[in-house]
């Protein structure tokens, strides 16, 4: 009979990851709740006009919803070292779904941009999986080179990783998708700087970087451009640039402290742009009031907490680095969107995690959420 103890060894925690990490799993499952009630309050109107039932959105949000739950549970049941091993698979997988989307026969073009691709029941945004396959990548790379002890030299730390980076990052420019590019440079940015990439080498380049890539692909493109002029005086074209950004302001004021009441909004009927997708935390603010956006920020602050430990605690330094990219995607997110809801940054369209309608944004969301779980729950079984 085999010792007890030696079972329990073997068995540290019968408890499934996916139910361990509870300040992820609750702030997420409240979350998606919060965001399939506001989905259908946000979309009711623009359901109708465009489907005649009320219930659109909401229905297929349900469904993105369920799916990307079993995923979740998948990702999150799967050893996260598998990812190390899948890195590069996962990585070209990415890359070819960034190829097909760019291809007239394969990827769906609307609102001047291809950036879908048609499965059928939904539209799939390969750039939204390339930033997780970006993360899964350069946690592999730099853990390699930090086993070698090469992270520190430029031409190993900084170039290859540059120069995949730039791939990627073309790929997207041709969608476009300038904000997309944006965060998952940002990401690897961040992941660079936490894996022990000296300062000084992810520094020096900004200062002819930045202002390149600001003239090329802002100053030198007409609506990039008209978006940073309507971003810094919304109320001197209120009926033209400034409408989405004058608009969500006013959602914001009007909802005061408790809000409306969800489903009174005014703004959704048809004065906010988009107010299921990129905008709903306006909507949020109109019906929920100051407390409903302060009850949202603090589930993504449990979240961003938990994530910024397991980085911390992780037992491996893949572990860590990933750790590190997921929680830096997660926040980024958060902060882009919530910013420019708010009128204090730049008008992007970008998703807020686990609310937006989108069935892309949501499954991707939640599957790096399910390896967050794993590896915090592979640091709570002891060093390994």
């Amino acid at each position: 009979m085999a010792d007890a103890s030696g079972v329990r060894e073997y068995m540290p925690n019968r408890l499934h990851p996916f139910f361990r990490e509870k300040t992820i799993l609750f702030p997420v499952l409240i979350l998606t709740f919060i965001g399939l009630v506001m989905v259908y309050s946000a979309s009711c109107a623009i359901s109708m006009d465009e489907h005649n039932t009320l219930f659109y959105y909401f229905k297929r949000q349900a469904l993105f919803l369920s799916v990307s739950l079993g995923i979740m549970y998948v990702t999150a049941s799967l050893p996260y070292r598998f990812y190390k091993r899948m890195a590069y698979i996962i990585l070209l997988v990415a890359i070819g779904l960034l190829i097909a989307v760019l291809v007239p026969s394969l990827g769906i073009k609307a609102n001047h941009a291809r950036r879908w691709l048609d499965f059928g029941l939904f539209a799939f945004q390969p750039a939204e999986f390339a930033k997780l396959a970006m993360i899964l990548f350069m946690a592999y790379s730099l853990s390699r080179k930090q086993e070698m002890g090469k992270l520190q030299e430029f031409s190993i730390g900084v170039v290859p990783h540059a120069l995949v980076f730039g791939l990627v990052a073309t790929l997207i420019l041709f969608q476009p998708d300038f904000g997309t590019i944006v965060v998952m440079g940002m990401i690897c940015w961040g992941m660079m700087f936490t894996a022990g990439v000296p300062l000084r080498y992810l520094l020096s380049p900004l200062p002819v970087i930045i202002p390149v890539v600001a003239y090329f692909l802002v100053f030198k493109v007409s609506y990039r451009f008209e978006r940073i002029l309507a971003f810094l005086n919304p109320w001197a074209d209120p009926l033209g640039n400034g409408w989405q950004l004058t608009n969500s302001l006013k959602a914001f004021g009007s909802g005061g402290l408790v809000g409306k009441g969800v489903g009174l909004s005014m703004q959704k009927m048809h004065f906010l742009p988009e107010p299921h997708t990129d905008f709903i935390f306006s909507i949020i603010g109109e019906e929920l009031g100051l407390i409903g956006v302060t009850a949202v920020l603090v589930l993504y602050g449990f979240i961003l907490h938990t994530g910024t430990r397991i980085a911390q605690q992780a037992d491996t330094f893949f572990g860590a680095v990933t750790a590190t990219g997921i929680t830096l995607y997660l926040g980024l997110q958060v902060i882009i969107n919530t910013g420019v809801t708010l009128g204090v940054l730049p008008t992007k369209g970008l998703t807020l995690p686990f609310i937006s309608y989108g069935g892309t944004s949501l499954i991707i969301n939640m599957a790096a959420m399910g390896i967050l779980m794993n590896i915090g729950a592979s640091t709570n079984h002891g060093k390994k």
